[in-house]
């Protein structure tokens, strides 16, 4: 139902609703000669606009790795538990470790006594009282004392489990007093700060494959939430079965949301640009050439005039205007079937985005039409 108040106007506003929904004939919606045809109409803006790359990809962790053991032993001691997040060398494990304390003691004191005797060599060496042959073997005793503690304190070192980097632990899967051996699964660590995404591409699209091209992407488990970022690299290589190549992308994950495994859907913004755009509605095509009704102003009202225009990409309810059209003309958007070129044209209601038809039929701005209060 129509708020004008004018039974006239109601009666062609309401044919143009009839006609916009494919009920009326054609014939039968023609106004009377000396009354402008009611249209609604879009203005042609200039809007950011890319060629969308689509394609599907797994997420990985920037870093990843799989915490085991080199030795055979029990373990005595741990300090981390599920789903902890823990900083560079962070101790998590301690193996049982007495015989290589013992040994590093006595290590540490036989590498003590070696410099020791050195020392007392290298004094009288130099007084001319002490052979340079016995200083020699003075000094590969203390090389050799040291070079033995290092070993041990290797050995124990590998007794000490440590985070290589910051992340994130999974499921600790062993208990103290255990006995693990060399491959045995301790827990995993993931740096989540970055997430990488590999997806296969077509290789139709390798010239517009490069670093620092901008990535949209989304997943079912949040779908309200697009996640932003860049490609990072590009595979060296094609797969000579698929004819795809390997486009690694970075995701920051700054909330911790996107986890490794998850499938995302992700598009490549390809070409971005600033370009005109108009409503998909507003094309009338004919042949292999497209058209658009353009309302000029005339007087106190519009005249409509049909105008030949060159298009680029789609998107949805959008197309690109390469050529035809000017920043802020109108173009018809419902009502194309009735206005003719040279007509005159009641603009009822311009179309900025996102609203219905009743709402584009009732000049009911969209943030008012949930509420039903209009300004």
């Amino acid at each position: 139902m129509f708020k004008s108040a004018d039974p006239e106007r109601r009666g062609g506003f309401g044919a143009l609703a009839l006609l916009c929904l494919g009920a009326l004939p054609v014939s039968a919606a023609q106004p009377p000669a000396d009354k402008a045809t009611p249209i609604i109409a879009a203005e042609v803006v200039s809007t950011s606009f890319a060629d969308p790359i689509e394609s599907l990809g797994t997420l990985r962790a920037n870093e990843s790795v799989v915490l085991t053991v080199t030795v055979t032993e029990t373990v005595s001691a741990l300090h981390f538990d599920d789903g902890e997040r823990v900083d560079a060398g962070t101790l998590l494990v301690e193996m049982t470790s007495e015989e290589e304390h013992a040994q590093l003691t006595e290590a540490r004191a036989r590498l003590d006594e070696a410099q020791r005797q050195y020392r007392r060599v290298q004094s009288l060496a130099n007084q001319g009282t002490a052979a340079k042959a016995l200083l020699d073997e003075r000094s590969r005793q203390r090389d050799t004392a040291r070079a033995q503690l290092v070993a041990i304190e290797s050995r124990l070192s590998d007794r000490l489990v440590k985070a290589p980097f910051a992340g994130v632990l999974g499921l600790r899967n062993l208990s103290v007093g255990a006995l693990v051996e060399p491959g045995d699964l301790i827990t995993t660590l993931d740096d989540d700060s970055v997430m990488k995404l590999d997806l296969s591409v077509p290789s139709v699209y390798l010239g517009a494959l490069r670093p620092g091209l901008d990535v949209v992407a989304t997943t079912r488990a949040f779908r309200e939430r697009e996640f932003s970022g860049r490609v990072h690299s590009v595979d060296s290589r094609v797969d000579p079965v698929t004819r795809s190549v390997v486009v690694r992308v970075l995701l920051p994950n700054a909330e911790r949301l996107l986890k490794p495994g998850m499938l995302m859907q992700v598009t490549l913004l390809n070409n971005p640009r600033e370009t005109l755009v108009i409503p998909e509605s507003a094309l009338m095509p004919q042949g292999r050439e497209q058209y658009v009704l353009r309302a000029v102003a005339d007087g106190d009202g519009h005249r409509v005039e049909r105008r030949q225009v060159q298009i680029g990409g789609r998107r949805p309810g959008q197309v690109e205007v390469l050529g035809g059209l000017d920043k802020g003309d109108l173009v018809v958007t419902h009502g194309t079937l009735r206005a003719r070129p040279g007509q005159r044209v009641d603009v009822r209601s311009v179309q900025r985005g996102g609203e219905s038809l009743n709402q584009l039929l009732d000049g009911t701005p969209p943030a008012t039409a949930a509420t039903g209060r209009a300004e």
